[in-house]
């Protein structure tokens, strides 16, 4: 059944007009139909409406009211069949009913009343869109699903502003994939979603299938390994990128979203965090940072140690580790190879299989390999525990981009390492720094908040401080409001209660 409203974009009426702040939307709709001779406008956002109930009412308008030269909208009200549809003169009422996902009915020539329908119904989505990669341990499980409209309807549901607009454009020649740009008007720079506008504009591709092809082609610079946007699939940290001040794109087709500008430190931050204690949530953001500085060195100082720089090892280490190496035939750069890559081998293997056999492949295949290469002499047991190790460790970034960057390096560092020993890792860390700090996203600098420093910035990097002190959005991002909330509330709050 094809529906008797036509979605149509109508530029703001006056001034005066209560809905203005809603117009800046591309998800905001105003047709215009008439109901037994009285001209009104039907305004809802599209994303929040249940399409199907939609056109039940319209046909139902149009179906039951008859004719008369005096109707207006106490009349119309009589006529729906939905409990609590009522006439209200209250803008603010107004707006916050169309962030619920109700339908507004007003006349042409009096813009000022409008009539409220509530869409039962509205809120249904897919249920299983718990998400696949980022799974939630404390927090909201809510994940984005392949339908844009869905995941546009899952963002307002939960940020109820006329403020979060939504810019949609189509892109791909072939695929016509239509994409939608979101940001905070008020928070968000105009540079960043101007310049976010403008690279997708610019992008001249055949088929897009995913949001990662995006993040790909307006890349800042596409020669490096690690990623500049962060891509996610967790509904929570879309939402919270958008209150800081980040632009965020979401794909027809893609159950991801990408964010930006993005730091390097965005990949060690976790929703999680800020549901657990500011203590807990610093502890386990340090146990992340720290995995990854393993997980990316750890083998390279294997080597370096057993190839070149047998002095600093302690007498009682040095000699298990000459025990556990005597019979083995390769020198260390080999052995390190070898384990480095039958444990990609596996990873991979269990991410292509089905979860059940992928999990057993793993756990199986991992202990039946590393026993069996022990007693061939192919490797010492004291790398296999460190090649395991720095396995787990790289899986500690919540987002997997940063992962595969992590594994990807590693082998590049174990050369430099089997070269020039110490000195080699040495070069490759110094080179790993410089490339960083020219790093941009979105032309923002990727190692904010420590180049260029920024002090107000560090109480949420490495750690993240309390409520209290995290007050202020990052000023890497030029939020037009810098601050998010008040922390003297919190403490009057604290202070009513002890009393």
């Amino acid at each position: 059944m094809n529906s008797p409203v036509n979605d149509v974009k109508q530029g703001s009426r006056s001034p005066q007009d209560p809905l203005d702040p809603c117009r800046r939307s591309d998800d905001f709709m105003i047709s215009a139909m008439t109901i037994s001779g009285m001209s009104v406008e039907i305004c809802y956002y599209k994303t929040l409406v249940d399409s199907h109930l939609l056109e039940v009412v319209i046909h139902s308008l149009q179906e039951r009211i008859p004719s008369s030269e005096e109707l207006n909208l106490h009349d119309v009200l009589s006529h729906i069949p939905i409990e609590e549809t009522k006439v209200t003169d209250q803008n603010e009422e107004m707006v916050k009913a169309l962030l619920q996902g109700d339908l507004l009915i007003r006349q042409c020539d009096q813009i000022q009343e409008a009539l409220l329908v509530p869409m039962p119904g509205k809120e249904g989505v897919r249920s299983d869109n718990d998400t696949e990669n980022e799974f939630s341990i404390i927090g909201p499980k809510v994940g984005f699903v392949e339908a844009l409209p869905v995941n546009l309807h899952l963002i307002r549901m939960q940020l109820r502003t006329p403020n979060l607009i939504v810019k949609e454009m189509t892109l791909g020649s072939l695929s016509q994939s239509k994409v939608a740009i979101l940001y905070v008007d008020g928070i968000a720079h105009p540079e960043n979603v101007s310049r976010m506008e403008e690279r997708l504009k610019g992008i001249d591709f055949d088929a897009v299938l995913d949001t990662s092809q995006l993040d790909q082609l307006i890349a800042d610079n596409s020669l490096t390994p690690f990623p500049l946007f962060t891509t996610t699939e967790r509904r929570d940290r879309v939402i919270f990128a958008l209150i800081t001040g980040q632009v965020a794109v979401i794909s027809e087709g893609s159950p991801s979203s990408i964010t930006g500008p993005s730091t390097l430190f965005d990949f060690f931050v976790s929703p999680e965090d800020y549901y657990l204690p500011w203590a807990l949530g610093s502890f386990f953001r340090l146990i992340r940072i720290f995995g990854v500085i393993f997980s990316l060195f750890a083998s390279a100082l294997y080597v370096a140690l057993m190839t070149f720089h047998y002095e600093v090892i302690p007498k009682e280490l040095l000699g298990k580790l000459i025990s556990s190496r005597q019979n083995v035939p390769f020198p260390p750069l080999v052995e390190v190879i070898f384990l480095e890559t039958t444990i990609e081998f596996l990873r991979e293997a269990g991410a292509r299989l089905p979860n059940r056999i992928g999990q057993t492949l793993g756990i199986v295949g991992g202990i039946i390999l590393g026993q069996a290469a022990v007693e061939a002499a192919l490797t010492s047991n004291v790398l296999i525990i460190i090649v395991s190790l720095s396995a787990l460790a790289s899986f500690v970034t919540p987002i997997y981009k940063m992962s595969n960057a992590i594994r990807f390096l590693r082998f590049p560092i174990i050369i430099l390492a089997a070269i020039w020993g110490a000195f080699g890792i040495a070069i490759g860390l110094c080179f790993l720094l410089v490339h960083l700090s020219r790093l941009k996203s979105l032309g923002s600098p990727y190692m904010a908040p420590f180049y260029p420093i920024q002090f107000r910035d560090l109480k949420d990097s490495l750690i993240r401080a309390s409520y209290e002190q995290t007050d202020t959005r990052p000023s890497y991002l030029r939020p037009l409001s810098i601050i998010r909330y008040k922390p003297g509330k919190i403490h009057q709050a604290n202070q009513l209660d002890e009393e």
